[in-house]
């Protein structure tokens, strides 16, 4: 029985370090990935790394042809087109891993009584691409906060807390 139990843990040690290894070489694989975005008429491209920070911004000789608003446009359009492609890449390039995890069972399968705690992991709201001071970016929620504690200041005692003596 101890032999069985031995090999098996052998083996999820060495499907471990598979797993390392798939990781390790698609993040290499990742960290040289690059988009561009051109223009239709050509005269700017831009393109990000695999961040999505551009690394080359190009214009044509004819760049004179746009004022500077359609210039500073066309910069912003085609550096957020480059970072959607290079981000579509990235993706593309994690899911194999990410269909292998998946078919694993969870910490929850394996261990009794542990919680399922990756349903508890919020997911991160989509980011704005809108320019500062636009009315999409001033629309933040207000921040709530549960599991607090009222303090009625009126009858807190003034020599406790921060502002007291001790401090």
């Amino acid at each position: 029985m101890v032999g069985r139990a031995e090999g098996e843990i052998s083996g999820l040690l060495d499907d471990f370090r598979k797993r390392i290894q798939d990781i390790a070489a698609a993040q290499r694989q990742r960290v040289k990935l690059t988009a561009t975005a051109t223009t239709r008429d050509k005269l700017v491209s831009v393109t990000v790394n695999a961040n999505g920070v551009v690394i080359e911004t190009r214009f044509a000789d004819r760049i004179d042809e746009l004022s500077y608003a359609d210039i500073a446009k066309a910069v912003t359009k085609m550096a957020q087109q480059a970072a959607d492609e290079v981000f579509r890449k990235s993706k593309e390039l994690a899911a194999p891993l990410l269909e292998e995890r998946a078919r694993l069972p969870k910490l929850s399968d394996v261990i009794e009584g542990m919680p399922d705690v990756e349903h508890e992991i919020p997911l991160e709201p989509p980011v704005s691409v809108a320019p500062p001071g636009s009315p999409e970016r001033d629309e933040d929620e207000a921040m709530t906060f549960d599991n607090v504690e009222s303090l009625d200041h009126a009858s807190a005692d003034p020599g406790k807390g921060v502002t007291g003596q001790a401090w």
